[in-house]
């Protein structure tokens, strides 16, 4: 991974932390931020705008957990977790608000960077697969834009399905425009007509 990165450390204990920044920095990383104060996280992290999140929670109760999952879920970034305990159910509460890499017990300086490379290696698998599924979405909303906008041409010109099609296709093509876009004008104008 990148010895560049911008790496935060969030860590209310200064020992603990100094274990994780020393890992981090024995690993090459030069880019190193810890902070101690954890009211405020979301601006402080705004402020810093780091590549990459290592929490360590040590003992987290279920307020804490809550809190860090509220940011993970609004800084979109990396974000890498040590504890010493978990409560059931906190795994999952934790993929769910977007957390890398979820670690009990295990906070040695040496597994730091195995550890944080996997949460990025994980954020960017988990990012592709959102931006592809959005790209389904996108895709099937055009889909069933034509099929309604041919439908629409079918039932008043009296054209095949076919027909209808080649008509709103070349009719893009003319207006230099994306044949959903015509599809959704023909579908607005058609509604317009209706009232």
């Amino acid at each position: 991974m990148d010895s560049a990165l911008s790496i935060l450390v969030i860590d209310e204990n200064r020992i603990r932390a100094s274990i994780i920044e020393q890992g981090l920095r024995e690993a090459g990383h030069d880019h190193v931020v810890v902070i101690h104060q954890v009211s405020g996280l979301v601006r402080q992290i705004a402020d810093i705008a780091p590549d990459v999140i290592v929490i360590d929670l040590e003992n987290p109760n279920r307020d804490q957990l809550e809190h860090i999952f509220q940011v993970s879920r609004a800084v979109r970034r990396p974000i890498a977790m040590f504890v010493d305990t978990s409560e059931p159910g906190s795994i999952e509460a934790a993929v769910d608000a977007g957390v890398s890499a979820y670690v009990v017990d295990g906070l040695k300086k040496e597994r730091v960077k195995a550890i944080m490379d996997m949460a990025i290696s994980r954020f960017r698998a988990f990012s592709r697969l959102e931006g592809e599924l959005e790209a389904a979405r996108g895709a099937l909303a055009a889909r069933k834009t034509v099929d309604r906008a041919k439908g629409i041409l079918m039932k008043s010109k009296g054209l095949s399905e076919q027909e209808a099609y080649d008509l709103l296709r070349r009719t893009a093509m003319q207006q230099s425009r994306k044949i959903n876009e015509v599809a959704e004008s023909l579908i607005i104008a058609a509604g317009l007509l209706e009232e």
